[in-house]
């Protein structure tokens, strides 16, 4: 039986229900999540952000090429499913007149691993334990064990947020702070205001999701409960929570390797993308167009060897970016 979990985005869910109606029964669960969820300034040329769960990376790719719908190797894109999971690809039906999706592409294997006690990075847990919409699901018990892993992942935010928190912190503090190191975890090419804009956009998810994690805390002797607010925000209300002692030395060089082990391999996925991703070259430059509020025109060595060229102006996009976001 095939379900969908959520209607309040039919859109999403016609875009989500058309790509698993190209890949037969290879799709597991279609996840939402960023700007078009969030509504933090999208656009008529934004994506619709999709993580897409599989059983089969070849059986999705193959349905896909198939469909006419997708342009890259099957054999290409199987096997880099296994380098740096997920891929990313572009999802356009009829040349976009059915909308467009950037869908990172993963199996239910590298799903639980990426949001499990030792992930390999954090480009997809720093995604996830954010706000998601269901949008689509095979069935009950898929929509069951996703929620299982994303309740497990809110869980264990503690223990990587622990060497990051200093003073005490309620649940929406926590997501917060969390947003600001998993931006900082990754080259991106938003404003440095990014991570505040997104907060702002689901503190109540953060409320909710994180709170019964800092109450297992307590119990476990973690976390002590305090009554006042956070000094951060004196109006603040509700319970908050400190660390009874510091993060042990052991547990902060764990978490500041494994961010600077993502920071790496974000590097390495942008090469990645360009081989996954079709016509990632103008979906990039209108990203960086949008959220900097200037008009970018590549030169010709550029859009020919983006690989080689391309790296200088990447470096001054990130080193320019803006300190607030643009439009609010």
């Amino acid at each position: 039986m095939k379900t969908s979990t959520e209607n309040r985005w039919p859109e999403a869910r016609a875009l989500a229900e058309r790509m698993v109606a190209d890949t037969g029964a290879s799709v597991r669960a279609v996840l939402m999540y960023g700007s078009w969820l969030l509504k933090t300034n999208p656009d008529r040329n934004s994506a619709v952000d999709f993580v897409v769960i599989v059983d089969d990376y070849r059986a999705f790719y193959t349905g896909l090429s198939e469909a006419g719908e997708l342009h890259r190797p099957v054999g290409l894109l199987t096997g880099l499913a296994r380098f740096l999971a997920p891929n990313v690809i572009a999802y356009v039906p009829d040349n976009g007149d059915a909308g467009l999706a950037k869908c990172l592409i993963v199996s239910k294997d590298h799903f639980e691993r990426a949001l499990g006690p030792n992930p390999p990075d954090h480009f997809l847990l720093g995604r996830v334990v954010q706000r998601l919409g269901h949008v689509w699901a095979a069935g009950d018990a898929d929509a069951s064990w996703v929620e299982e892993q994303i309740v497990g992942a809110h869980g264990r935010v503690l223990e990587w947020m622990a060497p990051y928190l200093e003073g005490p912190v309620d649940a929406a503090g926590l997501g917060r702070r969390l947003l600001e190191v998993c931006y900082q975890g990754e080259f991106r090419p938003e404003s440095r205001g990014r991570a505040g804009k997104v907060f702002e956009a689901q503190a109540d998810h953060f409320t909710i999701a994180l709170e019964p994690g800092l109450r297992s805390a307590v119990a476990a002797g973690i976390m002590e409960l305090h009554e006042a607010p956070p000094a951060s925000d004196p109006e603040a209300g509700g319970a908050t929570y400190a660390l009874v002692r510091p993060a042990p030395p052991r547990q902060v060089r764990r978490w500041r390797r494994h961010f600077r082990r993502s920071k790496t391999r974000t590097t390495v996925r942008w090469l990645k993308h360009s081989m996954t991703f079709a016509n990632w070259l103008p979906y990039l430059v209108r990203k960086v167009e949008r959220h900097q509020g200037r008009a970018i025109q590549l030169t010709a060595l550029e859009r020919k060897l983006p690989a080689i060229f391309l790296w200088p102006r990447v470096i001054h996009v990130l080193v320019t970016r803006p300190g607030k976001e643009l439009n609010g």
